[in-house]
């Protein structure tokens, strides 16, 4: 038993080893990255179902994308949508973008680009819920942001619904600090020696943080059709688990984004996509009570709406490590121009973050050392097979489904990490099919010439929508592949594995092929 002990305490040594060194030995590189809030109306089709209910003729779609450059004029980056107007409430989609950016005279620049996604909402609008979005058109860039409008094509191609448009955007600049994937996992000590001007800059201050919610809806608040009978109303507790990122503007105000899924209360496919600001009126080392105001859009298994949802917030954080903390909250969640409201009440767990420079932004103090982070960002076609759906004929219940995927690693050292991922269906006739995982992995290290590795991850979340089968919600998935290592930060990887929903119908086999790219994000000490 003492061998065995002593063997476990090795390996996990061995594998929480981080080099020590100067910063000055550190090369940092900066990305001038955007995030890009656009607004299109969509025409809908004419259409007047049987039960009477007549579409509303335009759809209002809001993004959110983030966008980084490949070179001076070339970007690529990621985009999700949500309707907001209209009775498309429900409708999300997820994709990734491809653009260039030209200057024409002085500070007016030619924008266009393509937008590849997956998603939807009323499926028999959008099929399978593959999206492809054309555009072009005219940026004015200022010093701190920019906007524009643009001509485009909005065309769920497996689908009818489709319609030619013009949209308008805001975008901000942002940056992000980093250094290459080869030195990840590595300690850089702070000597305030290093002439390099890229370390004379404050870093960023954010919050990250998982939340798990309990809604309690009341009033007028309805299902769907999918329900016996069908608008029934909504008398008992909704379960939803969501992901929030906070980024600081002051050292008490900062701006987030959210986003929620149902796993519990309803036939899966409840989302809500939130964007916000909040700010911190009370803080003591250990102790910090808040307020936040979000709006945004959210649907799906409820009555059919817009879209439009405010979502005001107050809460308190007991922070429990410099990095670590938890937090209460509870909030009104309503319906602007629907029937949808609820009083939440949760959790969350915090991770405090103070990145891509020497300094606090805000104080001044210095760090005393700089970790580096590891993270792989990565898009994936996702295929999984013989997928059961719910309520069709039997020729009709199973389908092979394709998604596009969106995956991140944070790496927890050189051996495991955490893996996180959202998915959107794109082709298999369940447009509105999507899936929000978290799992651990683990990789071995490279061989034949440092270019392959295995890894193999275990992850569980919430799925839902499409008419696939999957219970309210609950989703397991473990996985394994193989990567094929281009260099220090690119790679490709090939992967398979089981899905299952524990309180549904649903066990597929999953085929997965992607791409991923490597950095390693600063993350100061003090």
């Amino acid at each position: 038993m003492k061998k065995i002990f002593f063997l476990l305490i090795t390996f996990v040594a061995l594998n929480t080893f981080s080099q020590t060194d100067n910063l000055s030995n550190l090369k940092g590189n900066e990305l001038r990255n955007s995030i890009r809030l656009n607004y299109i109306l969509v025409h809908q089709p004419n259409i007047i179902y049987q039960n009477g209910h007549e579409l509303d003729p335009t759809m209002g779609f809001i993004g959110l994308n983030y966008n980084f450059p490949l070179n001076d004029w070339l970007y690529t980056g990621v985009g999700f949508h949500a309707a907001i107007t209209g009775d498309q409430g429900g409708l999300f989609t997820l994709g990734v973008n491809l653009g260039v950016n030209k200057q024409l005279y002085k500070n007016l620049y030619f924008d266009a680009n393509v937008h590849f996604g997956g998603g939807g909402g009323f499926r028999s609008l959008v099929n399978g819920g593959g999206i492809i979005y054309p555009n072009a058109g005219l940026q004015y860039k200022a010093k701190n942001y920019s906007f524009g409008v643009q001509y485009g094509y909005v065309n769920f191609f497996t689908g009818i619904q489709k319609s030619d448009n013009v949209s308008f955007f805001v975008e901000i600049p942002t940056s992000l600090r980093s250094t290459t994937y080869a030195d990840a996992q590595k300690t850089f000590i702070n000597n305030n020696q290093s002439k390099d001007a890229f370390w004379t800059k404050p870093a960023v201050k954010s919050v990250q943080q998982v939340t798990f919610d309990y809604f309690f809806p009341f009033g007028d608040s309805r299902t769907d059709a999918s329900t016996t009978p069908k608008y029934k109303p909504i008398d008992h507790t909704l379960s939803v688990i969501g992901f929030e990122y906070q980024r600081y503007l002051t050292s008490n105000t900062f701006i987030y984004a959210h986003v929620d899924a149902m796993y519990a209360g309803l036939t899966a496919g409840f989302m809500d996509l939130f964007m916000g600001v909040g700010k911190n009126f009370i803080e003591t080392k250990y102790v910090n009570f808040f307020g936040k105001f979000g709006m945004g859009a959210a649907g799906g298994r409820i009555y059919p709406e817009g879209g439009l949802t405010m979502y005001p917030s107050v809460g308190a954080d007991v922070k429990i490590t410099e990095k670590f903390g938890l937090s209460a909250h509870g909030g009104y969640h309503r319906s602007i121009g629907g029937t949808f409201e609820a009083y939440t009440a949760g959790f969350s767990i915090k991770y405090y973050g103070l990145s891509g420079g020497t300094k606090d932004p805000f104080s001044n103090e210095e760090a005393t050392s700089i970790k580096t982070q590891g993270i792989q960002i990565g898009v994936q076609n996702q295929t999984y097979l013989k997928v059961k759906r719910f309520g069709l004929t039997p020729e009709e219940t199973y389908r092979n489904l394709q998604l596009i995927a969106i995956k991140v690693n944070y790496d927890l050292n050189h051996r495991f990490y955490i893996a996180g991922e959202a998915s959107f269906a794109y082709e298999g006739e369940s447009g509105g099919y999507a899936h929000g995982i978290f799992g651990l992995g683990i990789k071995s290290n490279r061989f034949a010439n440092n270019k392959l590795s295995l890894f193999a991850e275990a992850a569980a979340g919430v799925a839902g929508g499409g008419r696939v089968d999957s219970g309210e919600g609950v989703l397991v998935r473990p996985t394994a592949g193989i990567n094929y290592h281009v260099n220090d930060d690119l790679s490709f990887n090939f992967s398979g594995g089981q899905m299952w929903s524990p309180y549904g119908n649903v066990n597929s086999t999953n085929i997965n092929i992607g791409l991923s790219y490597g950095l390693s994000i600063l993350n100061a000490k003090k």
